[in-house]
């Protein structure tokens, strides 16, 4: 009986890591950046994009360029998401082994 309210206790613990951590990355901000700093965007932890930076050089370049950046500055900052996310995530799981856990639930 003693195991049980073990793994009782450690399932609590772990619900609260996880909410702790499910805040801390609502208020992470990543940004990707493209084109030697020409193209900056800002993703929050939610995945939203909260910014969006366009040098007025780039501006002169062609249409399909411009896309192309902001595309790769976008893939980068989903990409630094992905990867804070996954650590935080690590620190809240780390102590209780639970093998290939991925972020969203």
């Amino acid at each position: 009986m003693t195991d049980f309210s073990k793994i009782i206790d450690k399932a609590k613990e772990l619900e609260s890591k996880m909410k702790e951590s499910q805040e801390k990355i609502k208020n992470i901000n990543v940004t990707g950046i493209s084109g030697g700093n020409s193209i900056k965007i800002t993703l929050n932890g939610n995945g939203e994009l909260v910014n969006l930076d366009i040098s007025q050089e780039i501006l002169k370049e062609d249409k399909a360029i411009i896309e192309d950046l902001i595309k790769a500055a976008h893939n980068n900052a989903k990409s630094q998401l992905k990867t804070k996310t996954s650590e935080e995530i690590s620190k809240a799981t780390g102590g209780f082994g639970i093998p290939d856990f991925k972020w969203p639930l």
